[in-house]
């Protein structure tokens, strides 16, 4: 990958949640095309195994839904005389099960890590790149941005949070030579599903459901990052449904993705 957009050449990357899935493929990717690379992840052996295998520049164990985490974050970056030209919001995590029924602390962890941890490390990045008239961010967001979520009330509504924050900011930035690329994948088959407890609902497993190959989504993610693109729908499936969305009452939309995460 020469450039990121047409206004910066590659250079530093820094990728959230590298560690497995979607985040892999990113610094995987990213590697190739000579980007250098701060990878992070919770997993202390899983971090160090992405180190190695694309050679990053810096890896950090870190749990960015503790307080302070993506500051401790920042602090390691600048502290290794790091100056950050792309910024990968992937980090991120899910729950699966009436919002009644599951564990409060697990909620807010997801609220910290999709929203406030996201909106954090954009915060803190954000003026250096506009100072240097030169940057990207992609932020990792879902086609379940455009819908309720039933039996993933809080998970939905983060990523309609990234993806309305992610356009906001991209109008914003108009003309500072940093762009907001916001990605919208439907299903990925990833450890993220699993731990989610969602791969036995109709989601994962109806015919009428396309489940995307994480290299893939990447790859359509930092092709958009390239051409300074707004938002980023990886496939056709996910850009007819989310085509569909803006046609279905939302009281209709809510009992079809209801039915849909039914086991």
């Amino acid at each position: 990958m020469a450039t990121a957009t047409s206004a910066h050449t590659t250079g530093t990357a820094l990728v959230t949640g590298a560690s497995s899935g979607m985040g892999a493929e990113f610094a995987r990717q990213l590697a190739a095309d000579g980007w250098s690379l701060v990878v992070t992840g919770q997993n202390p052996d899983r971090v160090a195994a992405i180190e190695q295998e694309v050679g990053a520049t810096l890896a950090v164990r870190v749990d960015l839904s503790e307080p302070g985490g993506a500051a401790s974050l920042m602090r390691q970056i600048d502290d290794a005389g790091l100056e950050i030209d792309l910024l990968v919001n992937n980090a991120g995590l899910t729950s699966f099960g009436a919002f009644a029924s599951r564990d409060l602390d697990t909620q807010l962890d997801m609220i910290r890590v999709n929203v406030l941890a996201l909106t954090e490390l954009t915060g803190l990045l954000l003026p250096g790149m506009v100072a240097r008239r030169s940057g990207a961010i992609l932020n990792v967001a879902s086609s379940a941005a455009y819908a309720p979520g039933p039996l993933q009330s809080v998970y939905y509504a983060t990523k309609a949070y990234v993806l309305s924050f992610s356009e906001g900011l991209a109008e914003e930035l108009k003309g500072t030579g940093v762009t907001v690329t916001a990605l919208t994948p439907g299903p990925v088959r990833t450890r993220f599903e699993e731990r989610g407890e969602m791969t036995r609902n109709r989601m994962f497993n109806s015919r009428f459901v396309q489940v995307a190959d994480p290299a893939a989504v990447a790859r359509a993610g930092l092709e958009g990052v390239r051409k300074g693109k707004r938002t980023v729908a990886p496939d056709l499936s996910t850009r007819l449904s989310i085509v569909s969305t803006r046609f279905l009452p939302r009281t209709v939309l809510a009992r079809l993705v209801g039915w849909l995460h039914a086991g």
